[in-house]
Order: C-alpha cells, then sequence, then structure tokens
C-alpha cells in the first residue's frame, strides 16, 4: 500500500473519526457514530482504497 493521504487529509479524518466514534459512544448519535471507524483507519494508515480508484492523492510527491 503506498501513502496517498497528506498531511491535512490525514488530520482532518483522524480528528472526524474521533469525534463521530465519541458522539456514538456517548449516545449522541447512536450506533451511526461507529461510521467513524473508516476515516480514523484512512487516517492512521495514510492509505484510502477509494482514491486509486478515482485517480486522487493528496500526498505530495517526492521530487
Amino acid at each position: 500500500m503506498k501513502a496517498n493521504v497528506g498531511t491535512l487529509d490525514r488530520s482532518l479524518r483522524i480528528a472526524a473519526g474521533l469525534i463521530l466514534l465519541g458522539l456514538s459512544l456517548s449516545g449522541v448519535i447512536g450506533l451511526w457514530g461507529l461510521i467513524g471507524i473508516v476515516p480514523l483507519a484512512t487516517g492512521l494508515f495514510r492509505f484510502c482504497p477509494l482514491y486509486p480508484l478515482l485517480g486522487i492523492s493528496t500526498c505530495k510527491t517526492k521530487a
């Protein structure tokens, strides 16, 4: 797996994932908040499986 999630994208994904999981675990939004696992995992692993299919990469390329 080649990293395709950049720094800003990664930070936003981790923050969104943690917020969704926190809201779900506290009972504010119910079990739908467990979808926060997806952005959290893609942020932590720096790989989004949808990006290669769409031809997107937010990582800066090395010269």
